[in-house]
């Protein structure tokens, strides 16, 4: 059954699914040390230096062990799409359960980011969309379910992915000498 699966996309999802147990460990790690994931910023997000090294070392597996060295632009993108769809679906699973199991995960994240943005607000921010909405969006958030933090991980991946996912393609792929 698992022999007609292309070889890239039975290294994607190794990489995957060895970069969600990582991540869905990392995310635990932080909470229980007093950092809540959801309140770092995307760009100290561990992802960004997870991703690099799992998509770097999948594709460079790829293309030395299957591909006799060489790797094509196409390949490395849909590797890296499919090890950034198996890593955000697993991840973001793993946070939905543990954020049922957990229901603390969601409560300090409300109540951290509501105190967070109540103690600096950027006035810019609160001119452009206004006093009273900005206090509904804040009051809106303590409807934040384990569903929602799980979906904002799923996109954040993708985003994180978009980026890193071309240069690393760019950079790692070999044509054959014409």
């Amino acid at each position: 059954m698992f022999e007609k699966i292309p070889a890239w996309a039975k290294v994607s999802i190794r990489y995957g699914l060895i970069g969600s147990a990582i991540g869905s460990l990392l995310i635990i790690i932080l909470y229980s040390i007093g950092r809540h994931p959801f309140l770092i910023p995307v760009m100290f997000d561990f992802r960004i230096i997870l991703f690099s090294i799992l998509l770097f070392f999948s594709l460079r597996e790829f293309r030395e062990y299957y591909q006799q060295g060489i790797l094509y632009f196409w390949q490395g993108i849909m590797m890296c799409i499919i090890f950034t769809l198996v890593f955000a679906v697993m991840t973001s699973l793993c946070i939905w359960l543990f954020a049922t199991w957990q229901p603390e995960f969601v409560a300090e994240f409300v109540k951290l980011f509501q105190e967070g943005s109540r103690a600096f607000p950027p006035q810019q921010i609160i001119e452009q969309i206004g006093k009273d909405e900005f206090e509904q969006t804040l009051q809106a958030l303590s409807a934040t379910k384990p569903i929602d933090m799980a979906k904002q991980f799923f996109w954040q991946c993708l985003m994180i992915s978009l980026f890193l996912s071309v240069i690393i393609s760019v950079i790692l792929r070999r044509q054959p000498k014409a």
